[in-house]
């Protein structure tokens, strides 16, 4: 079976707001995130992917877990960390082109967005 290994990045500012991201093809929300790339360690794919999605460099806090899941017959693992923003974001520089827009969500408002990956909002909840 194909596998693919990424990263996925829950950051909170000082208004326990959280960091999301929206595709050019989607309604739908998501934390930043995306594959590893060879040589590199997840922890370094989740501060890489943070930066090009969200123009923000970030620190590594904690390592949360990892979410193994196939998707059409690709076996998905996905670690996730706590991250916290170290200055201002310098703006969205996505390589591939496909993240629009970043931006600040309250718990409330989580609650009223399309997301991703719903199956997250429990885990973003935890850590706000």
């Amino acid at each position: 079976m194909k596998e693919w290994v990424g990263s996925a990045a829950i950051c909170f500012n000082e208004d326990k707001e959280v960091l999301m991201v929206r595709g050019n093809d989607s309604e739908a929300w998501a934390v930043p995130s995306g594959g590893v790339e060879e040589g590199e360690s997840p922890e370094e794919c989740c501060v890489r992917e943070v930066k090009e999605e969200t123009g923000y460099d970030v620190k590594v806090l904690e390592r949360l877990f990892v979410k193994e899941t196939v998707i059409q017959g690709i076996d998905v693992k996905t670690y996730y960390f706590k991250v916290e923003t170290l200055g201002e974001s310098g703006g969205i520089e996505d390589p591939d082109g496909t993240i629009v827009e970043a931006c600040w969500k309250s718990l409330t408002e989580l609650q009223d967005l399309v997301h991703m990956y719903p199956e997250d909002v429990e885990t973003i909840r935890g850590c706000g």
